[in-house]
């Protein structure tokens, strides 16, 4: 990864994004790269004199535990300026401050985000400008379609950074390395040999004080459409030549092109759900309508499952379950991929003969691959066991893997235009149908394991 000398503009830099996940994040970065030369440039609508923003800088990188000459080199350098991103004179005036090409980090909301890209068409944008976006990018296919055309209009689309800081570079690694450096895992992963697939990330965490963002996306929004249909496509892809980020995301694009609803109704393949109060450990939590900032006419969900199928030659006939939850007692945020049982089991074994299962977890990554073995003690009976392994954890946090791509202009971490859309086509059938009421809103007990009756179907649409 290159380290050249570098300019990052952070517009939202006064925001909660910027201080609890952005600059920690780059801190880490700068501590395990002494010798990078980085410009580091704030922006945002509050008045911060220069100490004030240096504290805010350095409070940042110490609570990532970050220092080294490069930290310290950002620190005596850094900047800020009080700025309205949606006019275009401030906007040109904070561009006019970067000593290099410069990286543009939208830590705004997607609305602002929209309007300071609209005033940027007003600007003479430096050769190798970057521009990075945090999620949702856009609301609905037609919106992300829109603020692709405007951002194309800015610069090319290896230019712009989509951020997805779920896929973080180990765990990118870790799964295209599992699957395609080992010969005996590659060839089962079909529709021959594998009977369904889970990708879940269910989290204890609640609401959180996010109701601003959260109470206007829910989970399907939050983490489906983006975050685990990505994993979906690494998991399914057909092997790329290379780890460019060309090739990488040139195969993503096909898979997402060839995922679509099981058995094409939303209704029958969709479940959705919202917590009620509850307890989780030593924590009494509200129901979620109860919680600040929430809007009950909303019906917001917290729980939401749906099942795809990616219809292509390999893959056509295998539900794929994406489910993600808050406020769930049992933490699960994994790949379950189960595969079919054997053919037959010869007469003579005894024992309970399961079927094998891959357990991919996310966070800290590892894998577990459970198996049929004969038992130690009598030897014709079956015994199920386990083979596990811890997945390499990377060198740095998300963000700062996030930041390290945006400044050596490597998208890999990132999702391409095309991909943004074709995720809201997936999902935008759900959502439609959530919005008629033809799907019921609901609702488990905080710290439960969701509604009532969903654990005897565990993936919706499929008996």
């Amino acid at each position: 990864m290159t380290t050249e000398p570098a300019t990052l503009i952070v517009l939202g830099a006064s925001g909660d994004l910027a201080s609890r996940l952005l600059l920690p994040g780059l801190g880490e970065l700068l501590a395990a790269e002494p010798e990078r030369q980085l410009q580091l440039i704030g922006a945002g609508v509050e008045e911060y004199d220069e100490p004030a923003w240096r504290d805010r800088v350095r409070t940042a990188f110490e609570s990532a535990g970050a220092s080294g000459e490069a930290v310290d080199r950002a620190l005596e350098s850094t900047v800020y300026r009080t700025t309205d991103v949606t006019t275009v004179d401030d906007l040109r005036e904070l561009i006019a401050l970067a000593e290099h090409a410069p990286a543009l980090y939208f830590a705004l909301p997607p609305a602002v985000t929209v309007r300071a890209c609209e005033q940027l068409r007003e600007v003479d944008l430096p050769e190798g400008t970057t521009l990075a976006l945090e999620k949702p990018f856009g609301s609905d296919a037609a919106s992300a379609a829109d603020l692709n055309r405007l951002l194309l209009e800015l610069v090319p689309e290896e230019r712009i950074q989509r951020v997805d800081h779920f896929l973080a570079r180990a765990t990118v690694l870790n799964l295209l390395g599992l699957r395609f450096a080992n010969r005996t895992i590659e060839p089962l992963l079909s529709s021959e040999h594998v009977e369904s697939i889970e990708i879940v990330y269910d989290e204890d965490l609640a609401l959180e004080n996010r109701a601003r963002y959260y109470d206007k996306a829910g989970a399907l929004v939050d983490m489906i459409q983006s975050h685990l249909l990505q994993v979906l496509a690494l998991l399914t892809m057909e092997a790329p030549g290379s780890l460019s980020a060309e090739e990488v995301r040139d195969q993503k694009a096909i898979v997402l092109r060839a995922t679509r609803l099981w058995r094409g109704d939303p209704a029958l393949s969709s479940r959705r759900g919202q917590y009620g109060a509850g307890r989780i450990g030593d924590r009494d939590l509200p129901a979620y309508a109860d919680e600040p900032g929430v809007h009950p006419a909303n019906a917001t969900e917290t729980l939401a499952e749906m099942t795809v199928e990616v219809a292509n030659w390999r893959w056509t006939g295998v539900p794929i379950l994406l489910r993600s939850g808050k406020a769930i007692g049992t933490t699960r945020k994994e790949i379950l991929i189960t595969f079919r049982p054997p053919p037959r089991v010869p007469d003579g074994f005894s024992g309970e003969v399961r079927q094998d299962r891959l357990r991919l977890t996310f966070k800290p990554d590892g894998m577990a691959w459970e198996i049929n073995v004969n038992g130690p003690g009598d030897p014709f009976t079956i015994d199920p066991a386990e083979i596990a392994a811890d997945f390499n954890p990377g060198a740095l946090p998300a963000y700062g893997e996030v930041l390290s791509g945006i400044l050596a202009g490597d998208p890999l971490l990132s999702v391409r235009g095309d991909s943004a859309e074709e995720c809201w086509r997936i999902v935008e059938p759900v959502l439609d149908a959530w919005r008629r009421g033809d799907v019921p809103l609901e609702t488990y007990p905080a710290g439960s394991a969701g509604p009532d009756g969903w654990s005897e179907r565990p993936i919706p649409g499929v008996d």
